[in-house]
């Protein structure tokens, strides 16, 4: 097993500028269709954790960082004192609070009142996202989700009430049995509280989850593509209806409401992650901490730079991943700015052929400088960008030694 100590990261600094994103693991439980990395609180140190978050910070974040998101996890569930203290070791340490464009703190509906709102207001926190996910109690139960339907809409209330102006809900659509109508009540029910940023998600089965396993096992039905395909157009319309734009496959939001910090992955754009789990892309090198809390704090507590892995894209990579973040976006691609930012020569680029293949089949288009999806292309976005990723790939990805089984939890649906 490699050594942490013998990775490149731990040479790069980043610009000034540089995005920022805080990972705090835990929840009050682990989600059934969860494949983030996130661990239940119960009998985990939450303060010991947050020191080494703490210690990592001065280590690591860049300064002046023009947006900070705070994830997870649930680092609402941290009690105020101990999340104000946090952001002011943060702006010790970046100066984030001179600097920063945008500052979001994920939350929970069951971790969120009013009063705690107001506390996160004057820590610098100018944006919640709030993990909603629906409002049908059996849904919430296949889930694993511990609030109601009336706790989600009362901390949408809460987070208007307490005076932070820029809110999103996320929400999940397509769960087992889930019919169109029902989802649309749902959307209609967030919509009324007129947030300005809606993120919802189609449900994804993604490796090691709960759900999967439960899939795989045959205990939940799987849809077919033509109610996947009436889920995806459904929100659109409902929301576009209610003056939402979608400015990317899953995120909607009125004028201006834009999340800025994930605009800037979805333009390749260097960031810093720190915490377990948390990824960072500085000076071309992408690099991660260990997917595993313990080895995590250990590396911390020796006072290394807790990476697990690292890889250096090529040219030709980085404008893979370039096609592959932006296509899911309504701004698309602007190719020669991505050839540009990445080095590569057109004649080098080998992404040519399946842009003329995506064209001809009528689900790329170009508008001025740009490619981007057509209406056909959106339901399609994952496989099309997937496309291009391909056509760019030149090695296998780097693994984390320390990566745990993600499968903790129940083992059935009808818990």
């Amino acid at each position: 097993m490699r050594s942490m100590t013998s990775f490149r990261a731990q040479q790069l600094t980043p610009e000034p500028g540089t995005a920022l994103y805080v990972h705090l693991p835990f929840c009050v439980a682990k989600c059934t269709y969860c494949d983030f990395y996130s661990l239940a609180a119960e009998g985990e140190d939450l303060d010991g954790t947050l020191e080494a978050v703490i210690a990592e910070v001065h280590r690591r974040a860049p300064r002046s960082p023009k947006t900070v998101f705070v994830g997870g996890g649930t680092p609402s569930l941290y009690p105020p004192e101990d999340l104000g203290r946090l952001f002011d070791e943060l702006d010790r340490a970046s100066g984030f609070r001179a600097s920063a464009r945008e500052v979001t703190l994920e939350s929970n509906p069951e971790s969120l009142d009013a009063d705690r709102v107001r506390a996160l207001r004057s820590f610098g926190v100018d944006r919640l996202s709030i993990g909603v996910q629906s409002l049908d109690p059996t849904i919430l139960e296949l889930f694993g989700r511990v609030h109601t339907a009336e706790t989600a809409l009362a901390a949408l209330d809460a987070a208007r009430t307490g005076g932070i102006e820029r809110i999103s809900a996320d929400l999940i659509y397509g769960a087992p049995g889930q019919t169109v109508e029902a989802w649309l009540t749902d959307l209609r029910r967030v919509t009324a509280f007129e947030l300005g940023h809606i993120s919802a998600y189609q449900l994804a089965y993604e490796k090691g989850t709960i759900m999967t396993r439960w899939r795989e096992e045959g205990r939940l039905p799987v849809f077919g593509e033509e109610l996947e395909l009436a889920f995806f157009e459904a929100t659109r319309g409902a929301l576009g209806d209610r003056g939402y734009q979608a400015y990317e496959v899953s995120n909607f939001c009125l004028s201006g409401q834009q999340c800025q910090h994930n605009e800037g992955y979805w333009r390749n754009e260097p960031y810093v992650g720190i915490g377990p789990s948390a990824v960072s892309q500085v000076g071309g090198t992408r690099f991660g901490n260990p997917r595993s809390l313990h080895p995590w704090r250990r590396a911390i507590e020796r006072g290394d730079y807790p990476t697990a892995w690292e890889e250096t894209l090529s040219p030709v990579e980085r404008l893979g991943e370039t096609w592959w973040l932006g296509l899911r976006t309504r701004r698309g691609v602007d190719l020669e700015a991505a050839r540009a930012s990445a080095s590569v020569e057109p004649e080098e680029d080998p992404t040519l052929p399946r842009i003329e293949e995506m064209m001809h089949r009528g689900l790329l288009e170009r508008v001025g400088a740009h490619y981007r999806l057509t209406e056909r292309g959106w339901p399609l976005a994952d496989a099309v960008a997937r496309k291009f990723l391909d056509a760019t790939s030149e090695r296998e990805k780097p693994t984390d030694p320390w990566e745990p089984a993600k499968i903790v939890g129940p083992t059935s649906p009808d818990r």
